[in-house]
């Protein structure tokens, strides 16, 4: 009887042993790991994932006008009809020039009192100042700058710019384009840490889409506006806007 128990015992421990060094090994072999996002698993999961960014730089299409209208009065009433009077103006400019109901948008309107602060310390009122903040969407980028010089002359000194900024209202196109730069700049990628490896490619395990983000220029940007027959007419740089599309993508190996 003892002697069976021996067996057992010796079995058991055996048997244990196996198990901690399989777990091991399976979780040693798992671990291994190469920069640039290459995990090389065991034979039957063995792969490559890379990530890629494709960017594509093209001619803003449109452009987002930005601008106020103020008029500081002796009440709160005049303020805001006084500065309702120039919006109209405003608007009737955008009208005249084609631009689209829709894309213009009244951001905020507001009216607070105006003081004087005095070098003895005390305040005076100044008067009420009105205010009305408009963004625009310019469709016809070429167009932009006769469209800001109508709606100065529209506006006069009470109107204030805030920005004139080129951008892309249309990206299907150029993400499309960017899509196709990222794939391929993942496949060499891939290929590359393959030859470096010493293994071939296999066949897309997934693709997945990270990020399709879009940079945009500078502000052309103003803090006071004037009668635009002052002045050479406004022209609008257009520039160049990058799109980009950033993707990973999966290998196996063989």
């Amino acid at each position: 009887m003892k002697t069976l128990l021996k067996v057992i015992a010796v079995v058991g421990v055996v048997a244990i042993g196996m198990m901690v060094l399989g777990d091991w090994g399976h979780r040693g072999h798992h671990q291994g790991g190469l920069a640039g996002n290459v995990v090389i698993q065991d034979a039957v999961d063995r792969g490559v994932t890379v990530q890629a960014t494709g960017t594509i730089k093209v001619v803003p299409d449109g452009v987002s006008f930005n601008f106020s209208v103020t008029a500081l009065t002796d009440s709160t009433a005049t303020a805001v009809s006084e500065t309702s009077d120039v919006a109209a103006k405003v608007r009737g400019a955008l009208d005249a020039q084609g631009v689209a109901k829709d894309d213009i948008a009244t951001q905020n309107a507001t009216v607070y009192p105006e003081y004087n602060y005095l070098t003895d310390g005390t305040t005076s009122l100044k008067g009420y100042r009105g205010k009305q903040v408009f963004v625009v969407t310019l469709r016809d980028a070429a167009k932009a700058g006769e469209v800001v010089d109508a709606v100065v002359a529209a506006g006069g000194n009470a109107l204030q710019i805030s920005s004139v900024t080129p951008t892309l209202l249309d990206t299907d196109a150029a993400a499309e384009d960017a899509r196709v730069k990222a794939v391929s700049i993942a496949k060499a990628k891939a290929e590359a840490y393959a030859k470096l490896l010493d293994v071939d490619l296999g066949d897309v395990v997934y693709v997945t889409e990270v990020a399709a983000p879009a940079d945009f220029v500078p502000n052309v940007m103003s803090d006071k506006a004037v009668g635009a027959s002052e002045f050479m007419p406004t022209q609008i740089d257009l520039g160049l806007q990058g799109v980009s599309v950033t993707i990973e993508v999966r290998w196996s190996l063989k």
